[in-house]
């Protein structure tokens, strides 16, 4: 059967995915299902975050890579792309899909990754939670070396619809396991857990702030002082420091394999 193996059946995997380990490690997984589906052999998901740079908190947003499957440089994971830049900042500005038949030849050839991979092809098109755009999925390096045609931009489509239930499930899954954070959530939302877990669907950097002022009035509130706290806050970073050490080994690692 070819190129047209089994879709649906590669589709029934992506949409039975289950939450199974750290958001990292998800996304991680959902790249390598996507570009299963798309019969290619790279993939890459960017989801959308705050500028750490802007004057003022949440007026600018950037796309950062957050999974990927396929060669794909560790520094990639610390790049951002704002909003109409390159061809994953202009997917989620239009929220349309993009299919450039040769990068090389077209108005992004600078922000080509892969410069010396013949196959020039690629797809991009957003992923979206209800009816908001959350990020992009970029496609690109087709297995039998042939260009990219519009029915393969239909099937992305319908596989980011897919991404997106499945982003969404993770942070659903990830809040509900947490007692600090679904009382954090209420008490800002200031009603129901519904509307708790609609917030943090929305926006999860605001809910990341949301549980660091908890986090903080919680260990005030317990009599821990101020070195108490700072130390608490640097385990936490060191915590997060490994985590991205042992992720990028991983990632640099599939590129040399």
């Amino acid at each position: 059967m070819g190129d047209r193996e089994n879709p649906l059946i590669k589709l029934q995997d992506l949409a039975s995915f289950l939450d199974e380990g750290s958001f990292d490690d998800n996304m991680q997984q959902l790249a390598a299902k996507a570009a299963r589906v798309l019969n290619a052999e790279n993939c890459s998901l960017m989801l959308l975050t705050e500028s750490e740079d802007d004057a003022e908190p949440g007026d600018d947003m950037c796309l950062r890579v957050c999974g990927s499957c396929g060669p794909l440089p560790a520094a990639a994971y610390k790049e951002s792309t704002r909003t109409g830049e390159g061809i994953a900042g202009r997917v989620v500005s239009t929220g349309k899909s993009l299919l450039i038949e040769d990068i090389g030849r077209s108005e992004f050839a600078k922000w080509a990754r892969r410069a010396n991979d013949p196959r020039k092809s690629l797809l991009s098109s957003p992923i979206a939670i209800n009816g908001k755009t959350i990020g992009v999925i970029n496609i690109s390096g087709h297995r039998q070396g042939r260009s990219f045609t519009s029915n393969d931009l239909s099937l992305l489509e319908v596989v980011a619809l897919f991404v997106g239930k499945a982003i969404q499930v993770v942070q659903l899954q990830n809040i509900l396991k947490s007692r600090f954070t679904q009382i954090a959530l209420m008490q800002f939302a200031e009603k129901d857990i519904g509307s708790a877990l609609e917030c943090a669907v929305a926006n999860p950097d605001q809910v990341a702030k949301i549980l660091a002022k908890s986090f903080y009035k919680e260990m005030t509130r317990a009599g821990f002082g101020s070195s108490q706290i700072i130390n608490a806050a640097s385990e936490i970073v060191g915590q997060l420091s490994g985590s991205l050490s042992r992720h990028s080994k991983r990632i640099e690692q599939n590129t040399v394999d």
